[in-house]
């Protein structure tokens, strides 16, 4: 095989980013072209600028990498508006560039590297301070080579795109849509990783469980929107109370949980419950400026069970405890209000 040959194809065979394709390839437009400097540029067109971001430098002109300049001045962008790769004279193509002035730039060569839709990705270049004749081998060794670095550059881009709707994927699979919190699927792994953390620790875990009384009634009285628009502030307010480690999800419907470390270990397992239920009860109940209504809410039951590393409880289990006692607050809130109408 050819030894060029040979070496582009073990460039590209090995090559696992931009940087690590590029590199290489610089050395060989050097060869090729016989210019003194081979660089590839970004081109942000939004923002009106082009970067250097890998360059190889043999001779006195040195092209750095991370160098900007405005867009408008460059020696690329003239030459792809006009069309033109390849020029010895500098000065008498464009002497009123300001970029090639400064490097004293005398032979020039370029493509422009693009992504699959088209769009521009940035330029390949070889320059020099000294004139160097035109090479219809080093011509079609530079379009390969910027098709080469396109291709590389699209495949980054489709990879962080996948990569991206991905994550937003698992996010979404994973939180609740209309109050942003984790959902159940979330609060179950959330449940399971904090009973662990609490055995390690030797740390209570509490677990409580939210009802909101009335819900119904909110619903029918004002409408389904600002139902929703109301779960939507309780998720806010019980997120405004955690702590750093504290989890709250929306199981579905009208109820809550909250997962919590007991950050007072040395407080009794009652006392750490009444200060958690005492907590959420509060930023549960007062009042609520919604669109289209205001509530005076009176809060929501609130059970609470605390763990202690010992337990051997899964996940299930635990929040099922939580549930029942959710169940006796609520039932002892409801005779609570019932009395007074039988006495």
């Amino acid at each position: 095989m050819n030894p060029f040959l040979e070496q582009l194809s073990e460039s590209v065979s090995a090559a696992r980013s931009v940087e690590s394709l590029t590199r290489p390839l610089l050395e060989m437009l050097e060869t090729v072209t016989g210019l003194e400097s081979t660089y590839l540029t970004a081109v942000d067109e939004a923002r009106g600028v082009q970067q250097v971001i890998y360059a190889l430098n043999s001779g006195t002109l040195q092209i750095p990498e991370g160098m900007t300049v405005p867009w408008s001045d460059t020696l690329c962008k003239r030459a792809l508006e006009e069309g033109r790769s390849f020029t010895d004279d500098v000065r008498a193509c464009w002497g009123d560039s300001q970029a090639a002035r400064g490097l004293d730039v005398r032979t020039y060569a370029s493509r422009p590297v693009r992504l699959g839709n088209g769009a521009l990705y940035g330029t390949l270049c070889a320059a020099s301070k000294r004139s160097h004749p035109a090479s219809p081998e080093a011509d079609r060794v530079l379009s390969l080579f910027a098709y080469l670095i396109g291709l590389q550059a699209e495949r980054e881009r489709l990879i962080r795109e996948l990569l991206a709707a991905n994550e937003q994927l698992a996010r979404r699979a994973a939180t609740d849509q209309l109050t942003g919190l984790p959902n159940r699927r979330a609060l179950m792994d959330a449940l399971k990783r904090l009973l662990a953390q609490g055995r390690r620790r030797r740390t209570d875990v509490l677990i409580a469980f939210i009802d909101l009384d009335g819900f119904k009634s909110v619903n029918d009285l004002h409408g389904h929107d600002v139902g929703d628009q109301f779960l939507v502030a309780i998720a806010g307010r019980l997120q405004g109370a955690l702590r750093a480690e504290d989890v709250a999800a929306r199981l579905g419907g009208d109820e809550f949980v909250v997962v919590s470390l007991d950050a007072c270990a040395h407080d009794a397992a009652r006392t750490a419950q009444d200060r958690l239920q005492q907590r959420i009860t509060e930023v549960t109940q007062g009042r609520f400026d919604l669109p289209g209504a205001t509530l005076d809410y009176a809060g929501a039951s609130v059970g609470v069970v605390t763990l202690p590393p010992d337990a051997a409880h899964a996940a299930e289990d635990a929040l099922r405890l939580a549930d029942q006692r959710m169940y006796q607050v609520k039932t002892a809130r409801r005779l609570s209000r019932e009395a007074p109408a039988r006495g």
